[in-house]
């Protein structure tokens, strides 16, 4: 009972903005999630991904519900950020195995008949940009020219997260079918 109240506080008080609070969950909990990390993945890339789960913790605080367990919901995290690190460690390896392959497509793609090519792609997608809503257009160009994350363009749209992402998806969906009709 005394320890639940004690994480609540401890909670409460990040929550809150107190950063010696922070300093006593990290010193609490990331001795136990490192050990976890380390079985899972190679030593050097434990410590980012600590780092990065308690980063995401003291994030999503807020989403922590009341009677939830914070050390399990703390595992739940690292969990997830090492199932990440292994997805990209995946697309890593995949991409480096078609280096062979890529070098044939960069020497085709100097030849004339490739740059025409180029050329009319280029305008069939942008043909289908401009077709878009201002909205979708915005949410595109912010997303993948300027390389903001979610949350930075939620901030700047003043919503949340999710209806973020669910425009991106919407815009996306409506580029797709633009360049489809294109």
């Amino acid at each position: 009972m005394c320890i639940i109240v004690l994480v609540k506080s401890l909670v409460k008080k990040i929550l809150e903005g107190d950063e010696k609070a922070v300093e006593v969950l990290y010193k609490t909990y990331s001795q136990d999630i490192l050990k976890y990390l380390q079985n899972r993945v190679p030593h050097e890339e434990a410590f980012e991904i600590l780092n990065d789960a308690f980063l995401e913790a003291i994030d999503g605080m807020i989403m922590l519900k009341k009677d939830s367990n914070l050390k399990a919901w703390l595992y739940r995290i690292a969990y997830n950020k090492t199932i990440d690190y292994y997805r990209k460690t995946k697309v890593k390896s995949i991409l480096m195995s078609q280096i062979p392959f890529l070098e044939i497509v960069d020497s085709e793609v100097h030849q004339p008949e490739f740059q025409l090519e180029k050329a009319r792609l280029k305008e069939k997608i942008e043909k289908a940009f401009l077709s878009l809503s201002q909205r979708y257009r915005e949410i595109l160009t912010l997303h993948y020219e300027n390389r903001m994350s979610i949350k930075e363009i939620a901030l700047q749209f003043e919503i949340s997260a999710k209806a973020t992402e669910s425009l991106l998806y919407r815009a996306r969906q409506s580029f797709i079918r633009a360049y489809e009709r294109g």
